[in-house]
């Protein structure tokens, strides 16, 4: 395999700190490592840092000199609402970078994606399109489906463009996702089992993320758009989930249950009162959303890339909730904080 250059924004996340470290140990890429604040990076990353925010014009004009492959892991991202910010500081900036990279030549362009995007309807295929509209309930990712679009239309033979829909993230370095958002919420006695939590709940460790852009971004013969859904070795369902959470960590099971039709209206009635109320929702549409059955399988990527993950999702929920335990003191916000750039 010849040497390249991998690019990977938002270095210092979740998902962009464990794509690092995956590059890190495969032999012919040298990585670059893009975020704002390179304190946060892995202590264990020696190589270089391209410092600077994706909005940022004359940032975005040089981030890509001499890259081969961009691996877009950089998000603003919000469990509800925030539709506005969502396209100021996520949708325009990723279009940006994504424009920059054919303008650059990048040879492949890798976009963080998520198996919820096209649920409950057409999610069993990462190569589906989703529905923007139905994604109305949820601007974040209503966001992330208006990126695939645009990513399948801008594809061509000189850039490959491919999404990695991935699961429900959990492991070292956790950011926002269903299990922050989820813990507090069942001490409340208040969640519900929804649909008798018989849908699957794919969580995904960050380790087996990483190593799915490294195969992304080295596999040959990949040309014009290429979706994959990239989830754990098996896939529990939600009452797996909890019940675990409850033998392990003595959380609250729910106490009663209610289908999803029933969910959509309670939480959207929690939306509707927010501005009055000096809480966030207990629950959004959101979260949901989120547990809508996905049908999301690895056996696209592993025919084509080789993707053969290896972390347990209890391994994963474990590593996660021995962080949470440490680290987070409150309940997490709903959103990622709003920060200037200038």
């Amino acid at each position: 395999m010849k040497s390249i250059t991998v690019l990977i924004t938002g270095a210092n996340g979740f998902v962009g700190s464990h794509i690092l470290e995956a590059m890190m140990k495969q032999e012919g890429i040298t990585p670059i490592a893009a975020c704002r604040d390179k304190s946060k990076l892995i202590p264990e990353f020696t190589g270089e840092i391209r410092v600077g925010d994706l909005r940022d014009n004359n940032y975005l004009k040089g981030l890509l000199k001499g890259v081969d492959v961009v691996c877009h892991a950089a998000a603003w991202t919000s469990a509800w609402n925030h539709s506005e910010t969502s396209d100021q500081l996520f949708l325009k900036p990723s279009i940006s970078l994504i424009d920059e990279a054919l303008r650059n030549k990048v040879s492949r362009f890798i976009l963080l994606s998520s198996t919820s995007v096209a649920a409950p309807y057409a999610s069993s295929d990462p190569m589906s399109q989703a529905d923007e509209s139905r994604l109305a309930l949820w601007p974040h990712m209503r966001n992330e489906a208006r990126l695939e679009n645009y990513m399948r239309k801008k594809s061509n033979h000189n850039c490959t463009m491919i999404t990695l829909r991935v699961g429900l993230f959990a492991g070292r370095r956790y950011g926002l996702g269903l299990l922050p958002l989820l813990t507090p919420r069942l001490k409340t006695h208040l969640v519900p089992w929804v649909n008798s939590g018989k849908t699957g709940m794919p969580i995904t460790g960050g380790d087996d993320i990483g190593r799915a852009f490294v195969l992304a971004s080295i596999t040959p013969n990949l040309n014009g758009y290429q979706g994959f859904n990239i989830v754990g070795p098996t896939i529990p369902t939600a009452r797996e989930v909890i019940t675990f959470l409850n033998d392990e960590y003595r959380l609250p099971k729910p106490h009663f249950g209610v289908p999803f039709s029933i969910a959509y209206i309670f939480a959207r009635t929690m939306e509707l009162i927010d501005p009055i109320v000096p809480w966030e929702p207990l629950v959004t549409r959101s979260i949901i959303h989120l547990l809508e059955e996905t049908g999301a399988t690895n056996d696209r990527a592993h025919s084509m890339l080789g993707y053969v993950p290896k972390v347990h999702w209890k391994e994963a929920v474990r590593m996660q909730m021995d962080e949470m335990a440490v680290r987070q003191k409150s309940a997490m916000r709903m959103h990622k904080p709003i920060t200037p750039w200038h």
